[in-house]
């Protein structure tokens, strides 16, 4: 048996391009090429991405160990469709390992396992930084609580990419990631996210962005500032700073801006807007405050109004008091 790969066993993970190829950085490529093990969600699309730069998947004979062939074979056997079936059938071992998250309980502690025995392992997702938005948490977990010392090599991230020329404050924000799929579950999440005073960062896919700007328009407003940001980096790149009323019809009027990888950047809200919003109901809690107590009235103002309760309630108090 050949002894393990020389560079440091080690997690590497590692940030490859959100779009433009010139981004990867010699540090990621110079990592991938030395790692004995490549983990990536889709070993077709990580594969073309790696062939582009260079970078042999097939291993190499004098640093990797049988360990990893015996491993990798068995990966072959228990990965679904997406592997690299026809690659894994060469001679030496497949490099690339798919890790998502129909397989990651599977594959987590296998990759531990070979770290711990001295081998190193890169991490990489279809695009971008790992761990925003996919299942990369669950091994980086499983390495601290492993003792497997976790790197990071830097690179683009789509988010934090919006963020910088989204024109909003930077300096307190909360990436949010992809709303729920249905109606009922994306409105319940946004308005929970309705006075949070930090910049907001969401994904979402092409087929559901109108749905949800819409309802952020109707939850957050549609005078709130939002900076829509699609396709960055790429060859036909939006970025468009607006309001949400303007952008649900920005986006409805140009079928362009419906496809392709989407970031929407969302101002956070206005602590004393917010306030005298609540004011222009003052008549209405003043008039069922004649008939109800501070706590039913509330509920009731707010099945009304689609203001918070919370929010009424403490409106409500400062009315009796005055």
């Amino acid at each position: 048996m050949s002894s393990p790969t020389a560079m440091p066993a080690c997690l590497y993970i590692v940030a490859t391009p959100i779009g433009n190829l010139s981004d990867m950085t010699p540090h990621a490529i110079d990592v991938l090429k030395q790692v004995a093990i490549i983990a990536c969600e889709d070993t077709r699309t990580s594969g073309k991405l790696l062939s582009h730069f260079g970078i042999n998947t097939k291993g190499n004979k004098d640093a990797d160990s049988e360990e990893v062939t015996a491993h990798n074979n068995k990966n072959d056997a228990e990965n679904d469709s997406d592997s690299s079936d026809s690659v894994a059938k060469q001679k030496g071992h497949n490099k690339l390992w798919a890790y998502h998250e129909h397989n990651s309980a599977i594959q987590t502690p296998k990759i531990i396992e070979m770290i711990e025995q001295g081998h190193s392992v890169a991490l990489i997702s279809d695009a971008g930084t790992p761990l925003i938005s996919d299942p990369g948490y669950q091994l980086v977990q499983a390495a601290h609580a492993a003792g497997v010392r976790v790197s990071p090599i830097i690179g683009a991230s789509a988010a934090i990419a919006a963020l910088s020329v989204a024109g909003l404050p930077s300096d307190r924000f909360s990436f949010i990631g992809f709303l729920p799929a249905k109606t009922h579950g994306r409105q319940k999440q946004l308005a929970a996210l309705h006075s949070r005073t930090e910049t907001l960062i969401f994904y979402e896919a092409p087929h559901r962005i109108i749905a949800s700007l819409e309802d952020m328009a109707t939850v957050f407003g549609a005078e709130r500032e939002v900076t829509f940001c699609r396709e960055l980096t790429k060859t036909f790149e939006t970025v468009n700073k607006s309001t949400l009323g303007a952008l649900v019809e920005f986006v409805k009027a140009d079928d362009n801006q419906q496809r392709g990888e989407i970031v929407v950047v969302v101002a956070g809200a206005n602590v004393a807007q917010d306030v005298d919003d609540i004011r222009i109901h003052d008549k209405l809690l003043q008039r069922l405050l004649e008939d109800l107590s501070v706590k039913k009235a509330a509920a009731l103002g707010a099945d009304i109004t689609g203001v918070k309760k919370n929010a009424l309630y403490q409106r409500l108090l400062e009315l009796q008091a005055e």
